[in-house]
């Protein structure tokens, strides 16, 4: 019998590789928003719930009207009765049969996540026929003869002969499409139609024959404006831009089901462009109609608006058909734009569906944020925290307020339904712009320490300002200190000292009628000398003292209209209330025991209404509230943030050359729609799971390394654009922007239930480009990190651009080396040097591969240093310049500490975030300085740019991670990959040694010694001028002659006799020989020589 997974793994990969695309992240008109949203907050509540919910609220009768509602599509793949009558090709089950497996909740699980269990006999195959064409559908039956299968668009049987067959893979995707729950169009529709399923689950067809519509519903109506398209008008106006809009469109949205050329999509009924042929007319208005109306079980694409519908229309005829399916390529001429429906408008503009809007950051989240736009209100170490319950995080709901970590004060509470403006590189991927709060500010602190200096109660300033005269970093630790966050399910607790003196802070929300009350809840720890806090600053009108409650003040605006409340309650016998240089302070006198109090906070109309408030208020708390110090240490009993476990799969991609490479995916269609920009990894101690950083704030469990699935478990969130991640004697440290965080999991669920801040030393401005990268720890226990410069801009303090020493108990840092623009990670090694590399830009003519050595100056003469000497004698020299067509983006490097990788043990490499390549990177040392070069190992691009990676302690493989955000070719959102050596030969160079005039190239595997000739090599060199300017052109390119060149067998290296050969920042060899089995080899090698002698 032909076996269904018996060949062909690289094309099983591709099923599900692109499978696994998303479907919603495209612009899109605002019912297809409100759309998504219906299936955003669906996915964000369990299964049990909507089950429960759709037994006591539903309406099977109304459900029955979703079912059969001609875009949900579901009666075209699922019968409800036992007759002889069938839905349209039979391709889901029949739904009016018992099925004692199929719970309330799966029949929830099944409609959101329909991939995730497919029932058994609806499995869809996809044939691959010896001639290139790909056949998909519903396996009828199979034999050693053929394969049968059934189209689900026709019915029709198709059998393919065992000789015409390349390959048969079974596809982990349903025909049911991902998002279906998208178009049912809100929360109760959507419980209707669970009840109705669950009803004729239970009644069988005959429940199903009395829930039947009397009228069957019709497809919603078209939109008005589809009667008076100007479809000439749209068509005679495409161009480049267009078919630019048009791939983004297809490729987040079509390429799911319809696939691409070289790999074909998830759904067995949708068309393959570059090879079939359309059944609904190929002509650019027939697929507009197609597009717009659905045909078979291709729903209408209400997602897009008439311009996206011909833009992507446009990319469809030029990319797939116009050369490659010539014969369903219409041609567009005056004579057929003027047969068009006749029309004056081109219908409304898109919106965008923006996914660092959609993504659920948790309900909290670090970040730099802006109060206002005049720069005197910023929270550098910004720690913003919704206030309000519900699902969705910090981007929903409508009260918030955010901390500044540096100096322990609200910057601001604000309300809303907007968080902030997305400006940044992290959220909207723009440059040289930070983000700013949204909404109603009710109160704010501007720059400066929260609390008073506990040794004179003064708010003073301390710190050494920076470059631009701005405060910027922590106070001093022995005036205020912050620990740590404590989370305890949605609640969020802040852990600080001021004066040594231990605080803990939980705000929180509420509401007092119509008024939303903010409320910040302290447990301070027993004080000696008085502690002041600033409370807000006050509003343009009076500052009084409320004539009734000597515990609460409201402040007035100018003209009197409005007034900001503020009161305490609790332990409020030593508390009093100070004005003075325009802030409304607390002090808390001298206590010789701890205390719990709240303060409110709220906007109110005029000063009645104020008085009236603050009376409620008080009269109306609650003693027995616990407190903030209790609700940190109840954290023991914490329920999960993050209840949901994603399971993906693990692929293979193996082409028989030297490297196996292993997708582990990650959950694309996660339920907190987060992007998954994997940035680093790590091992704990089982040899089974991975833990792993994202970009967004986000760490990762990922368990079953060995087994066909992992588990994905989100165990932390909300931290500030973590680049690097590190295990350390069983504890997971993150290296963030604003910190170096430990995270403690309390109660054993794998859940953070305290992010400590091990080490805050960090210098946090509101530039885009101080990113903190990578993390590596030695034998002691010290941890090292690289920390950005300025994007074109002198440095403003002295962390910019830096390699950092953390020393192990986290108490200090220490500048190792300066210099760096942006040093996208750290290798360290045995003698205490380390290799940085760095980025093309101002005063770095091209990328930098950076032998580091302490106490060194690195180049950049915008960094944060006393170097005034522009010339390249004042620099550490790189150990090799890399040019941009090489790896324009070069990242962390690490040492090869395999044995499973043979011959390449020992050696360096380097990973490219630019090319998602992997290379290696030979060097030699001589005299006081490195030199060497690259070389790209013989592997396939990854799809997306590759950031970190490490060598599994037990499998010795290596893992790597990456991400995409700026320039970078390889775009994909993220990726998780295991890299094997099969023990074939590799033939790249493992030493590269030059001295006088010969060129010696150590390689990884024996070569044909006849192939080693002078004609076999290309050498070049060429110059680059450091400036202030950004990059360098390429000068003086010369060509090197090859006087000899021979095969040294003991050795296993070529020599090449170079006579012309001196001193140059750039060089290229370029190798063309022959393995010992005579297979072609091309190895490109660019390097740099500093020393000949």
């Amino acid at each position: 019998m032909l076996c269904l997974a018996s060949k062909g793994k690289r094309f099983v990969n591709r099923i599900i590789i692109f499978g696994m695309l998303l479907l919603f992240s495209i612009g899109s008109p605002a019912g297809a928003q409100d759309d998504r949203a219906v299936l955003q907050a669906l996915m964000f509540e369990s299964p049990e719930k909507l089950a429960a919910d759709a037994v006591s609220g539903g309406d099977a009768a109304r459900g029955a009207v979703v079912f059969f509602t001609p875009t949900m599509s579901c009666a075209n793949c699922h019968s409800v009765n036992d007759s002889a009558e069938k839905a349209q090709a039979d391709v889901g089950p029949n739904l009016a049969s018992p099925n004692p497996d199929l719970s309330n909740s799966r029949i929830v699980d099944a409609i959101l996540h329909p991939s995730r269990s497919i029932a058994k006999g609806f499995e869809t195959v996809q044939v691959l026929t010896v001639d290139g064409k790909v056949l998909t559908g519903v396996l009828v039956a199979q034999s050693d003869q053929s394969v049968q299968l059934r189209d689900p668009s026709t019915g029709k049987t198709v059998e393919v002969s065992a000789d015409d067959i390349e390959d048969v893979a079974t596809s982990e995707l349903s025909v049911m499409p991902e998002g279906v729950a998208g178009q049912i169009g809100s929360r109760q529709a959507f419980l209707d139609l669970v009840r109705y399923l669950i009803e004729i689950r239970d009644g069988g067809a005959a429940r199903a024959s009395e829930l039947q519509p009397e009228v069957m519903p019709m497809a919603e109506p078209l939109p008005e404006y589809e009667s008076h398209i100007d479809h000439a008008g749209i068509l005679a106006s495409l161009d480049q831009q267009a078919m630019k809009r048009g791939e983004a469109i297809y490729n987040r949205t079509c390429v799911n089901c319809h696939g691409t050329v070289d790999a074909p999509g998830s759904l067995p009924t949708s068309l393959r462009f570059a090879s079939g042929k359309f059944k609904n007319g190929f002509d650019p208005h027939s697929m507009y109609q197609t597009i717009t109306k659905g045909f078979g079980l291709m729903l209408p694409q209400r997602n897009l608006v008439p311009q996206q519908k011909y833009d992507v229309i446009h990319y469809i005829r030029h990319a797939y058909l116009k050369d490659r399916n010539p014969t369903q390529f219409a041609r567009v001429n005056e004579e057929y734009l003027a047969s068009l429906p006749k029309g004056d408008t081109r219908g409304p503009e898109p919106s965008l569906i923006e996914s660092w809007r959609e993504m659920d950051y948790g309900p909290n989240l670090m970040a730099t944020v802006e109060i206002g736009d005049d720069a005197k209100n910023f929270a550098y170490k910004g720690h913003a925290i919704r206030l309000d319950q519900g699902r969705g995080g910090i981007t929903r709901g409508e009260h918030r307020v955010v901390y500044e970590h540096d100096t322990m004060r609200v910057a601001a509470a604000w309300l809303g339904d907007e968080f902030i403006d997305y400006n940044g590189i992290n959220f909207n991927g723009v440059h040289r712009r930070h983000p700013r709060i949204v909404g109603e500010v009710v109160f704010e602190n501007a720059n400066g320490p929260g609390w008073a200096n506990p040794d004179n109660d003064s708010f003073d300033e301390v710190r050494e300002p920076g470059r631009d005269g701005r405060f910027y970093g922590p106070l001093p630790s022995d005036w205020i200190d912050y620990q740590g966050t404590y989370v305890n399910g949605m609640e969020t607790i802040l852990h600080y000292r001021v004066g040594g003196i231990d605080v803990h802070e939980r705000p929180t929300l509420e509401q007092l009628g119509e008024k939303a009350i903010f409320q910040r809840s302290l447990s301070v720890d027993a004080n000696e000398h008085r502690l002041t806090m600033r409370v807000a600053d006050r509003e343009e009108g009076e500052v009084l003292l409320d004539a009734d409650h000597t515990k609460a003040v409201w402040s007035s605006s100018e003209d009197g209209s409005e007034a900001l409340v503020f009161a305490v309650t609790g332990d409020v016998s030593q508390l009093e209330w100070q004005f003075a240089d325009g802030q409304i302070r607390l002090a808390l006198m001298p206590n010789a025991n701890a205390r719990d109090f709240t303060v409110h906070a709220v906007r109110c109309e005029n000063k009645t209404d104020a008085e009236q408030i603050i009376g409620e208020l008080i009269e109306g708390i609650d003693p027995a509230a616990r407190s903030a110090k209790e609700w940190a240490a109840s954290t023991s009993e914490n329920t999960k943030r993050w209840p949901e476990i994603v399971t993906t799969k693990i692929t293979t991609a193996d082409d028989g050359g030297p490297f196996a490479v292993d997708t582990i995916q990650y959950p694309v269609n996660n339920p907190w729609f987060c992007r998954m920009r994997l940035t680093g990894v790590d091992f704990l101690d089982d040899g089974e799971s991975a833990v792993l950083s994202d970009w967004d704030g986000n760490v990762w469990k990922v368990t079953g390394l060995h087994q066909p699935e992992v588990t994905w478990q989100r165990i932390a969130s909300g931290l500030f654009q973590p680049l690097g991640i590190k295990i350390r004697d069983g504890e997971i440290f993150v290296t963030c922007r604003d910190q170096l965080c430990r995270l403690h999991d309390f109660n054993g669920d794998g859940e953070t239930d305290y992010y400590e801040s091990f080490n805050h030393d960090h210098y946090v401005t509101d530039h885009f480009h101080e990113f903190a990268m990578g993390l590596q720890c030695d034998d002691d226990g010290n941890f090292y990190y690289a920390k950005s410069a300025c994007h074109a801009l002198p440095a403003i303090v002295p962390h910019h651009g830096t390699l950092l020493k953390v020393s192990a108990d986290g108490s200090s840092t220490e500048i190792l080396a300066n210099g760096f623009r942006a040093a996208n990670g750290v290798c360290r090694n045995d003698d205490g040097t380390f290799f940085v590399t760095d980025q093309e830009g101002h005063w770095n003519p091209k990328n930098r591969i950076n032998w580091v050595r302490p106490g060194r100056f690195y180049g950049n003469m915008l960094g944060y240093h006393d170097v005034t000497d522009p010339s390249d004698s004042a620099m550490e020299p790189p150990m090799c310049w890399i040019t941009n067509s090489f790896d324009r983006s070069p990242a962390e490097l690490l040492w090869v500490t395999s044995d499973k990788w043979g011959p390449l043990k020992g050696s360096l490499l380097n990973m490219s975030y630019g090319y998602g390549k992997l290379y290696v990177a030979p060097h030699e040392i001589i005299g006081d300085q490195r030199q060497g070069g690259m070389c790209e190992l013989p592997l396939p691009q990854f799809p997306t740019g590759i950031m970190r990676g490490r060598f599994h302690p037990g499998d010795g493989d290596l893992y790597v991670t990456g991400m995409y955000s700026w320039a970078g070719t390889q775009q994909a959102d993220g990726g998780f990959y295991r890299v094997r050596y099969t023990g074939k030969p590799i033939h790249v160079p493992v030493s590269l040694n030059c001295r006088g005039t010969t060129v010696r190239i150590g390689l990884s595997d024996e070569v044909d010694p006849e192939s080693v000739s002078p004609e076999s090599f290309s050498i070049s060199r060429w110059n680059i001028k450091r400036s202030k300017n950004y990059g360098s052109e390429h000068f003086d390119t010369q060509t090197i002659e090859i006087a000899s060149a021979r095969w040294d067998p003991e050795q296993r290296e070529i020599v090449l006799e170079l006579p012309e050969l001196k001193p140059t920042w750039c060089m290229e060899i370029q190798m063309d020989l022959r393995g010992v089995d005579g297979e072609p080899i091309h190895r490109v090698i660019h390097n740099t020589i500093h020393e000949l002698n």
